[in-house]
């Protein structure tokens, strides 16, 4: 029987893990306006995810405007009041 989006014992794509623990996380205040999250290699590391996982993560939580990019430096909490600071 093939899976359904109704299904409540479907797995989740290991990067909808990664971004789910995020987004909680900059939700619950771990991570404030203008913080870093961590690299990619960290969450790698944090979550058992391939780095390209991480990326995808980090990417998914840009195109919902939590987060901005700075090449060489990181990705940053974004002020929910003040929108888009970049996307390098």
């Amino acid at each position: 029987m093939p899976e359904t989006p109704s299904d409540p014992h479907r797995t989740r794509a290991p990067y909808m893990r990664v971004l789910d623990a995020l987004t909680a996380e900059i939700e619950a205040g771990t991570y404030g306006p203008g913080d870093r999250i961590p690299s990619e290699s960290e969450l790698s590391a944090t979550h058992g995810v391939a780095p390209m996982t991480a990326r995808r993560a980090v990417k998914e939580l840009r195109e919902r405007g939590l987060v901005y990019t700075e090449w060489g430096k990181g990705s940053f909490v974004l002020d929910a009041g003040k929108g888009d600071q970049g996307d390098v």
